[in-house]
């Protein structure tokens, strides 16, 4: 009888207090609070190029297709490295070889089996230059040797933490603003930060200057560096003091 009694008034209390308990996570749960967004960004000149470079030919043979690519591939890598490019930013990023067929057909129009006519050997790499104004004579070089391939141009900095560090300071500063402006015309007190997240990696520059080579190349590429900018963006949660 004792432990039954003990057992009910456990269990009022617990009715009693539960709604108490209740309310007060209500109460936290919809505490006002003020969101936005900042922008921050921040420009540098770029300290360096990153280009791709491909030969592709096609043979009557993998092996002659190989062969002739590797050798357009070979001069191109002896000339960048005698134009001052250091090993360490020659890396090979692409090397395929594929079958060509074509799909003869018969005068009813039925298909015919396929006929093997070739092999394409396509080979690809990926250079980085730390010295911008030798970007455009080696684009005009690599084009010389066989390259036929690529030739997108990245512009990007080597180390951007200080240029994304004020660009992040700015999108905070940005966010700030922000919430005094809606506090002020809602008539409330900002309080203290409650959340910031960034929503993006700002690490690559944007936007990205790209240029493209033709296979009759015969002056030097025009290539201009320009400024490399990089974004961020903060969500900020701010509470409204009562």
């Amino acid at each position: 009888m004792h432990r039954l009694r003990r057992l009910t008034i456990s269990l009022l209390l617990a009715t009693a207090l539960a709604p108490s308990a209740l309310s007060a996570q209500e109460r936290e749960r919809k505490e006002p609070i003020i969101t936005v967004t900042g922008e921050g960004n921040a420009a540098v000149a770029p300290d360096l190029a990153v280009i791709s470079l491909g030969v592709t030919e096609t043979r009557k043979t993998a092996r002659e297709a190989l062969d002739v690519a590797n050798g357009a591939m070979s001069a191109v890598i002896d000339a960048l490295k005698r134009q001052g490019v250091a090993p360490r930013d020659l890396q090979t990023s692409g090397l395929s070889i594929q079958a060509q067929y074509s799909y003869p057909q018969n005068e009813d129009g039925t298909p015919k089996p396929p006929v093997l006519t070739g092999y394409v050997v396509s080979n690809t790499l990926t250079v980085r230059i730390r010295d911008l104004a030798k970007v455009g004579a080696i684009i005009d070089q690599a084009v010389t040797l066989g390259v036929n391939q690529g030739g997108d141009i990245r512009f990007t900095n080597e180390n951007p933490a200080k240029t994304v560090t004020e660009a992040r300071t700015e999108a905070v500063e940005n966010a700030i603003g922000k919430a005094r402006t809606l506090a002020d015309a809602a008539g409330v007190k900002l309080g203290r930060i409650l959340e910031i997240t960034e929503a993006a990696d700002p690490d690559d520059p944007r936007p990205m200057m790209s240029a493209r080579m033709a296979k009759e190349a015969a002056d030097a590429v025009p290539v201009e560096a320009g400024e490399s900018n990089y974004s961020v963006n903060v969500n900020v949660t701010f509470e409204i003091d009562q």
